[in-house]
């Protein structure tokens, strides 16, 4: 038949005709928000959100030899889970949130699973959804902000000798829930110190 091992493929992401244009201006309006605000580094954190397979398996199928696009069937039927990573400009990396599709603690690992306790101590924190799918939502941002990024903010002013009126900055992509009137009227009424910034859509 002519086949042999394959990884799934996909067409390219596109950029927009214009990222270099939205890359520069995002970049000249947080360079002027630091300069202004007289940030340090600790006090700009980027997070981006990640889905994690339960099993992820190794992507493979048979497919005839020179295949540009290979299509893996299956691929879209899996658990999975949520994790929101943030790192610091100045190589802090901050705990992560991990959120499960479910509508009670026990869609979360379980108390005594191994390294449980340790990730607790550390700051990490482990949510159910409260709904159908492990993806963030309104209350799951809301909690994220209150438990790791501000804290975070608060003891990084603390340090460096801050009151805590210093505006501080946190950039993440242009997702609906992100970019949500909702969350940022939330965000500015809760956290006014909080500068939110956006990735530019598709430059990721």
């Amino acid at each position: 038949l002519n086949w042999t091992p394959r990884k799934g493929t996909r067409a390219a992401h596109k950029l927009p005709s214009d990222w270099e244009d939205q890359c520069e201006r995002a970049f000249l309006r947080i360079a002027y928000l630091v300069k202004h605000e007289d940030m340090l580094p600790e006090f700009y954190v980027n997070s981006d959100q990640s889905q994690y397979q339960f099993a992820p398996g190794d992507k493979m199928t048979w497919a005839e030899k020179g295949a540009k696009q290979v299509d893996l069937r299956g691929n879209d039927e899996k658990r999975a889970f949520t994790v929101m990573v943030s790192v610091a400009v100045d190589g802090t990396l901050l705990p992560f949130q991990a959120i499960y599709a479910g509508l009670t603690p026990r869609s979360c690992p379980s108390l005594s699973s191994v390294g449980y306790e340790e990730a607790v101590e550390a700051g990490f924190i482990f949510e159910e959804s409260g709904t159908a799918t492990y993806w963030s939502n309104q209350e799951r941002m809301r909690s994220f902000v209150d438990r790791i990024l501000a804290p975070y903010f608060e003891e990084a002013k603390r340090k460096a000798g801050r009151p805590s009126s210093q505006k501080t900055c946190w950039q993440i992509d242009v997702w609906s829930v992100h970019r949500s009137k909702e969350f940022r009227l939330w965000l500015a009424s809760h956290h006014p110190t909080i500068v939110l910034r956006y990735v530019p859509g598709g430059c990721t």
